[in-house]
């Protein structure tokens, strides 16, 4: 049995989907990943054989005013469920993100690449990478800018924007891939099934600016909007973001032989799938 956490997000309801009948999903209202006695209750008695960690405090500009709780759910909940993970022989899968790197680098991050966060939310899931290891059989898979059907997200808000204004400013100098959480859980349930350790990168392939998604939505959806750009100054938002922080696949392939398909292919994927 794989025990998804997290079992109510945007990620884990497409997991759960995915694995189908072999699933047992857990959401906040059963699990409580910030304390240990709870997270090992729940994994003793299920005693599932993978564990994949979808839970995570995802509101990186919140992050910096919440730093404590950020800290609690993003890394010591890593080190609850490594630890309770551990005690029983179960496997644990944890999703991290690009914001572990500072996106300095110019080219596409490696998995050997030194992690440099630029904010609260990057330390505290590079802290969650770092308390996986409490449980020596874990993965760790790192992703970006992810969008789905069942949670907040770009696509949404662009599309709700579009129904009340005609012009939009988006920033056009941060550069990564849109990932849709339908094709990440089939690279993560890839990575379950070839039995693959350590860490490994997973995003659709091909690269863009939010400005650049954001007239993407537009056109496949045919709406009217201008989009004009922006720089990250600008919308001076609390948190830094890393400008350039695509990631390098290329190990998920060699092992798998699973390549996400192109960015712009998954959106135009995705859109035809809400509207079915």
């Amino acid at each position: 049995m794989i025990l998804v956490v997290g079992a109510n997000g945007m990620l884990g309801r497409d997991m759960m989907a995915l694995i189908g009948d072999a699933a047992r999903g857990v959401d906040i209202d059963e699990i409580d990943i910030t304390s240990l006695e709870s997270t090992e209750r729940i994994i003793r008695t299920l005693k599932p054989e993978v564990v994949i960690n979808c839970a995570a405090y995802t509101d990186v500009d919140a992050c910096e005013i919440n730093v404590e709780t950020a800290m609690q759910v993003n890394g010591e909940g890593v080190a609850h469920l490594a630890m309770a993970s551990r005690g029983i022989g179960a496997r644990l899968i944890h999703v991290s993100t690009d914001y572990v790197f500072d996106g300095g680098k110019g080219s596409p991050y490696m998995e050997d690449d030194a992690p440099c966060p630029l904010g609260v939310y990057g330390e505290s899931k590079l802290a969650g990478e770092m308390n996986a290891a409490f449980n020596p059989d874990h993965l760790i898979i790192r992703t970006q800018w992810l969008y789905g059907r069942h949670g907040k997200n770009f696509v949404e808000t662009m599309l709700r924007l579009a129904a009340e204004k005609d012009e939009l400013s988006v920033v056009d100098d941060q550069i990564g891939s849109p990932t849709w959480t339908v094709d990440l859980a089939h690279a993560i349930l890839a990575l379950v099934k070839t039995g693959s350790r350590g860490v490994y990168h997973a995003a659709n392939s091909g690269f863009c600016s939010w400005n650049g998604f954001a007239q993407a939505i537009f056109e496949e959806t045919g709406r009217q909007v201008l989009v004009r750009g922006m720089t990250t100054d600008e919308l001076n938002r609390p948190a830094r973001r890393p400008l350039y922080s695509t990631l390098d696949c290329g190990k998920l392939e060699r092992d798998t032989g699973l390549r996400l398909q192109q960015w712009r292919s998954a959106l135009k994927n995705y859109l035809d799938a809400r509207t079915s």
